[in-house]
């Protein structure tokens, strides 16, 4: 078979030392102004998990994302990616550390195909004279989203489709799928069901547990506590600026999170 981007993102895949989280941020603090949005926050993302994180508006997990991500630098603490120290300068500092984030905007380009959305950036030459000159190979980037999108599961007319004529949750699944084809360490996503129906919030989640079923660990920024129990493996809370509690997903309810998330949660309960 024919590589496919996600067959090669894998075989870049590091992973992180035994022991060592995949993904991690230590005391991160970031101020804008006289707002401070980060006041010591940690995160710890495992290899092949789904994490969830969560808090109230205003707890700074935008801001915490955007750090990972590195849309933001922090002033103060440090990051790791597979137990070493990085630091992001730009976005495209992190995806060259294995790190890829989709936005409730999605990113995607409306008048471009699908296998186009799924290649840019990264698009294939044609081999020769003719990839000298700049010519795409087309049919080589149509293969390899064909085989990557049915190896995750994403269901589309056909990879030649124009983004703009697919529904919401496709568009969001295909978003999805980019980031999680080419991410070699972390896949970052924020909000990905905000506004799908049940039935494409459902296609979309199918493909984030195929996404840890292949290796790759997932980031979930979400509100929705149920579905946050549904699928994250663990669920870290962010309130005020900081780290307030951290669970695994099947010890905790609906109740323990909101709890968490408000202050209302002992400290022994905090961290389990």
């Amino acid at each position: 078979m024919s590589a496919t981007p996600e067959t090669e993102a894998a075989g870049r895949r590091r992973g992180a030392p035994a022991g060592r989280p995949v993904l991690e941020a230590r005391g991160i603090v970031k101020r804008f102004g006289h707002v401070e949005a980060l006041r010591g926050a940690d995160f710890t993302v495992g290899e092949a998990e789904v994490v969830a994180l969560i808090g109230d508006n205003g707890a700074g997990k935008s801001t915490l994302i955007k750090t990972l991500s590195g849309v933001h630098a922090p002033d103060e603490g440090e990051l790791r990616v597979a137990g070493e120290p990085v630091r992001f300068a730009t976005p495209v500092d992190a995806r060259r550390a294995g790190v890829e984030t989709v936005y409730q905007d999605l990113a995607v380009a409306d008048d471009l195909s699908v296998a186009a959305n799924l290649y840019l950036g990264r698009e294939i030459l044609r081999p020769g004279a003719l990839g000298r000159l700049g010519l795409l190979d087309k049919r080589a980037m149509r293969r390899g989203a064909t085989e990557a999108l049915d190896q995750l599961g994403v269901r589309i007319p056909r990879v030649t489709t124009p983004i703009a004529m697919l529904s919401g949750g496709q568009r969001q699944s295909v978003a999805v799928a980019r980031a999680i084809i080419w991410a070699t360490n972390v896949v970052i996503l924020d909000e990905p069901t905000a506004a799908l129906g049940v039935v494409q919030t459902e296609r979309v989640l199918d493909v984030v547990r195929r996404a840890r079923d292949v290796g790759m660990s997932v980031v979930l920024v979400s509100h929705n506590m149920p579905q946050v129990l549904e699928i994250a493996d663990r669920v870290e809370v962010l309130r005020l600026g900081r780290r307030a509690a951290r669970f695994r997903a099947a010890d905790v309810t609906t109740d323990d999170l909101v709890a968490a998330m408000t202050g209302a949660m002992t400290a022994d309960e905090e961290d389990r």
